[in-house]
């Protein structure tokens, strides 16, 4: 194990909590059923309380929205069912005040048909901005080659006005950007500079590692024993897109504190080296990347402390790990497999797992009150997906679902009813209620986050696993100077025991089972079934 470094500088986005906000499903201010820019204002307060450090607000830009905001048609405008920009400019100011950082989510690999670059560039063959996104006059008036989009089907769609195909990595109404482009280029890093120059902190990346595709457009090679799935070696991951990345930290580096945090999606059962290899080394590329290996592992300690030891083994020394369980384009991870069995138990365990580990936190709004996924009906769904594919996905709409502030109509949210229905559970599980109950899971978050902020080993420690044989039991210690701890979490429905190497004495500090502090002195430490415990040696 490295040793403990002796001293260190606490960094907004390595030692903070960041708090990603829908913010559609956040709170709506004039009641006109959208969450809007002013109701995050309203609730920072909360915020506060919670002890957040960062808000990442998922797109916030003008757009049609035909993709929750990822298809934008204006960077420089904010979407009217948001606000306006005076409103965000209020928002940065007051977030600001409160000591809460703002990080933008920014769409590189692609814009909205609606973009005025890309209404110019399906004008004409000659025009200007033609090369600004990704045409080909076809092969023979089929398609230039196999490559197929996320959501299924062939990646290239014939204009009509030209009668050349465009390449979009997801829907058609979502036309790829050329990065070999230079004046697309410089002109996508003036958008960045606007938002700078402005004070926004940071960025995060939307699919970043797919912006550059293979210059020569060669056919993707099918998976061994799957004739219909493609690998994606030609479309993501090319080595111009970490010179793009690096081009985008050196723009982002010229600003004082500023951050910028990947999405590095890669197919189940995800890609830790790939989420590494975008920070780098020598502070060149990301600050931040997501792994998302974790999502896709079932409820099982020996399964997890293998990912986590993966994630961290790939950053090697240089790079520093980001920690999520549940996100925008994912299920909420109580309503994963095999959660949904004793959901509240393992939500807390999971509580403490987040908050221990080595790395930057991320918590996806509602969480920390349990909301789960929301039923939504087939006539009701917006998610483009979740039409297509009814009934075997069922699409992302209802892990994005309002925030539920109290028991009144509509949760809180808004007078009117809200663009996304409501989870039906939220008379018994809200903001208010959990405010008002000293055993909730919103008290025990901030219990927990308290905890964290008190002490340096939790933010800054090193990490050493334990046990690593047992199927049930995670065990842990975090290591800084003469602090140690030791996070043990138990898995399983059943009780468990753990031996120690030796006889020792241990102050427990925190258990989701039982609040009180216990000296605990011997070999054998006994859990009770998904009991989370922190102990201070």
């Amino acid at each position: 194990m490295n040793s403990s470094p002796k001293s260190e500088r606490w960094i907004w986005w390595k030692h903070g909590i960041i708090y990603q906000i829908c913010p559609l499903s956040f709170f709506d201010s004039n009641g006109d059923g959208y969450g809007d820019l002013k109701g995050i204002i309203l609730k920072l307060d909360y915020l506060v309380d919670l002890g957040i450090d960062a808000i990442w607000l998922s797109p916030i830009y003008e757009s049609p929205f035909q993709d929750f905001g990822y298809d934008i048609s204006n960077y420089q405008a904010i979407d009217p069912r948001l606000g306006n920009m005076d409103d965000f400019l209020q928002l940065l100011t007051e977030a600001h005040e409160r000591n809460i950082r703002v990080i933008l989510d920014l769409v590189m690999n692609h814009t909205s048909e609606q973009h005025s670059w890309f209404i110019e560039s399906s004008a004409s063959h000659d025009n200007p901005k033609r090369d600004w996104y990704l045409w080909h006059p076809g092969e023979n008036k089929s398609v230039p080659n196999n490559w197929k989009s996320a959501v299924g089907g062939s990646a290239w769609k014939l204009n009509s006005e030209t009668g050349h195909f465009y390449y979009h990595s997801f829907f058609s109404f979502q036309p790829d950007l050329n990065w070999r482009n230079k004046d697309m280029q410089k002109e996508f890093l003036e958008q960045v500079r606007f938002w700078l120059d402005l004070g926004v902190d940071g960025f995060r990346l939307d699919v970043i590692n797919m912006v550059v595709k293979d210059k020569k457009l060669r056919n993707s090679p099918l998976f061994s024993g799957f004739p219909f799935i493609q690998s994606k070696t030609y479309t993501r991951n090319r080595p111009k897109s970490y010179k793009i990345v690096r081009k985008l930290r050196k723009l982002v580096d010229k600003y004082n504190d500023r951050m910028l945090v990947g999405e590095i999606y890669t197919l189940p059962p995800g890609d830790p080296f790939i989420s590494a290899s975008y920070i780098g080394r020598k502070n060149k590329l990301l600050h931040l990347s997501f792994d998302f290996s974790i999502f896709f592992r079932p409820w099982s300690a020996k399964q997890y402390l293998k990912c986590i030891s993966s994630w961290y083994w790939n950053l090697s020394t240089t790079g520093w790990p980001s920690i999520v369980f549940s996100n925008h384009d994912l299920n909420r991870y109580i309503n994963r497999g095999s959660f949904t069995l004793f959901p509240d138990k393992k939500a807390r365990l999971i509580a403490v797992m987040l908050l221990t580990l080595r790395g930057t936190p991320f918590l996806y709004y509602g969480d920390e009150i349990g909301m789960r996924n929301t039923k939504i009906p087939r006539r009701e769904l917006i998610d483009p997906i979740g039409r297509k594919y009814w009934p075997f996905y069922v699409g992302r709409d209802r892990s994005r679902t309002p925030m539920q502030w109290n028991t009144e109509k509509y949760a809180g949210f808004s007078d009117n009813r809200p663009w996304l229905r409501i989870n039906k559970d939220y008379i018994m599980r809200n903001v208010k209620l959990q405010t008002n109950e000293q055993d909730s899971l919103l008290n025990y978050y901030r219990r927990l986050i308290d905890l964290r902020k008190g002490n340096q080993a939790l933010q800054f420690g090193e990490w050493m696993p334990l046990f690593h044989e047992t199927r049930d039991v995670m065990a842990y210690m975090r290591i800084f100077e003469d602090t140690r701890f030791l996070i043990i979490l138990n898995f399983s429905f059943l009780s468990k025991m753990i031996r120690l190497e030796e006889n020792q004495k241990l102050t427990r500090i925190h258990s989701s089972h039982d609040s009180r502090p216990y000296i605990f002195e011997g070999s054998v430490i006994s859990l009770l079934p998904f009991e989370a415990c922190i102990y201070s040696l």
